[in-house]
């Protein structure tokens, strides 16, 4: 009987143990439910509600305006003439400058880029001549070229004329440079029978000098491409501003993007094809203000059914630019202008899928790259 009541005993608390653990679960459930209720209704729980539903807003702000943003497309604000081949002159614009080559003569003199930058310090004409020889100099690392001409005593212009250099900005370590003895400048002889003399005239130097460095006789005709040193010669200063790669300003003062770059392209108007693009395409804001490039003479505007709205610009040594495209045109032709002044706004006339300015430079009548020249 003992060993019977021992066990009922035993299974009580079992059962009472059993019993304790859905009361303790809803004790912790209770105490939770309570705890939350008290922070719901907190400062600190508003204020991080606040700021959820802020951040949130925010979020779905961003990315409406992401998606709505009106990102560059490449295939709007492009345009202007195009050619299957590489083109020597543009065609499409080869009868309009031929009328501004026909007038350079009679122009020269009255550019008042032609006077600039003249060299003020006079040639002594007593100096002693010497031989010119020539030493080799390899390019170390962190070497500029003036500081290599202040090394050899001679100018920036003598060993970018000497050596044929395109871009001062672009010589290398381990490059082998030439230095000659004497400052100066390598020239090519333009047409038969130039001299020594008529050459050294042209660069106001000693004709003398100039003779007895290369050997010749001063009134020794020379025949076209053939190559002479000119001693204390300089280049011009577009010369120098385009190997330098500082030659033209921006035509857009505003901000734009490149919607299509010199030279081959896929057409924008026979799908397919590939062409040749003779310039620069800027895109942006209809309306956004045209300066030029470069200080010149307007030697031309008017319109077209490919260029729409043009301006084209003479500068000095052979430069022209192109503007293109623009909705108003502010200048008249005689008008002379400087980088500061307003010639026209962008527009979209003539070929062009949107916006923009097309952009070209000629050397010499041929079409070159502007991004190579633009500062």
């Amino acid at each position: 009987m003992e060993e019977i009541y021992q066990y009922s005993d035993d299974k009580t608390k079992l059962i009472e143990k059993k019993s304790f653990y859905p009361f303790k679960k809803r004790s912790i459930m209770n105490k939770l439910e309570k705890g939350l209720f008290m922070f719901s209704h907190s400062r600190t729980a508003k204020i991080i509600s606040f700021s959820i539903v802020g951040f949130c807003a925010g979020l779905c702000l961003t990315l409406i305006t992401f998606l709505s943003f009106d990102k560059p497309n490449h295939k709007r604000g492009v345009g202007g003439y195009e050619t299957s081949v590489l083109p020597e002159l543009d065609e499409n614009i080869s009868s309009l400058l031929s009328e501004l080559y026909e007038t350079e003569e009679s122009d020269e003199n009255e550019n008042p880029l032609n006077n600039l930058f003249q060299d003020d310090d006079s040639i002594s004409q007593n100096e002693e001549p010497s031989p010119l020889t020539y030493q080799t100099y390899r390019v170390k690392s962190g070497d500029m070229i003036g500081f290599i001409a202040d090394e050899f005593n001679v100018t920036q212009d003598t060993i970018i004329s000497v050596n044929n250099i395109k871009q001062s900005r672009l010589i290398q370590p381990g490059q082998y440079l030439k230095i000659p003895s004497m400052p100066g400048i390598i020239y090519t002889v333009k047409k038969n029978g130039e001299t020594a003399e008529s050459i050294a005239k042209k660069y106001d130097i000693n004709a003398e000098k100039c003779a007895f460095v290369n050997n010749l006789n001063i009134s020794s005709e020379l025949n076209a491409g053939s190559v002479v040193f000119v001693p204390d010669a300089e280049l011009d200063w577009a010369t120098r501003q385009e190997i330098n790669g500082d030659l033209f300003k921006k035509p857009l003062h505003s901000r734009y993007w490149l919607s299509s770059p010199y030279g081959w392209r896929d057409s924008p108007f026979s799908t397919g094809k590939r062409t040749f693009h003779g310039g620069l395409d800027m895109a942006t804001s209809q309306g956004t203000p045209v300066y030029p490039a470069l200080d010149g003479k307007v030697t031309a505007v008017g319109f077209n059914s490919t260029y729409g709205n043009y301006v084209i610009i003479s500068h000095h040594s052979g430069y022209k630019t192109l503007y293109a495209h623009m909705s108003t045109v502010n200048c008249k032709k005689g008008n002379f202008v400087y980088t500061n002044t307003m010639i026209g706004r962008v527009g979209s006339t003539g070929m062009s899928t949107g916006p923009h300015l097309h952009f070209t430079v000629y050397k010499n009548g041929k079409t070159v790259n502007p991004s190579l020249l633009l500062n």
